[in-house]
């Protein structure tokens, strides 16, 4: 007899995750594409970083929803990138705001979107790591 595989990371409380992430990725790459087109040049790295976040996310989204062994090492490579995004970019923010003249998704650790872009990595690895295990 085989042993079970992990668990789908979008079968039960998982789809609110997706959907979350879903979320943020529509919102923050078209937040950044419209800062991007309409004045790159305010804040051009402010900017850059908010549409880095949006892949970020939604190469989550396509991490956490799939059910191949690839999108769970996806998902996992996305949401640790995000969280380690999240706090250099949110710690850059708190102590050299110059930098930023404008927000960023994880400016002052996503402070913008209800400090969500800080807790949501933190719920997607525990997520992963739970969702690994056989079931």
């Amino acid at each position: 007899m085989s042993e079970p595989g992990p668990r789908p990371t979008s079968s039960g409380p998982g789809r609110v995750l997706v959907a979350v992430y879903a979320i943020f990725a529509l919102s923050a790459t078209a937040r950044a594409l419209v800062q991007i087109v309409g004045r790159f040049s305010e804040a051009p790295l402010a900017y850059v970083l908010s549409l880095a976040a949006g892949v970020v996310y939604i190469l989550a989204t396509i991490g956490l929803a799939g059910r191949r062994p690839w999108h769970r090492r996806l998902a996992w490579a996305a949401v640790a990138f995000e969280l380690v995004g999240v706090l250099v970019v949110g710690t850059l923010t708190v102590f050299d705001a110059g930098d930023f003249p404008d927000d960023t998704v994880w400016s002052v650790y996503g402070r913008g979107y209800g400090f969500i872009p800080l807790v949501l990595p933190f719920i997607g690895l525990w997520w992963l790591r739970r969702t690994g295990r056989p079931g």
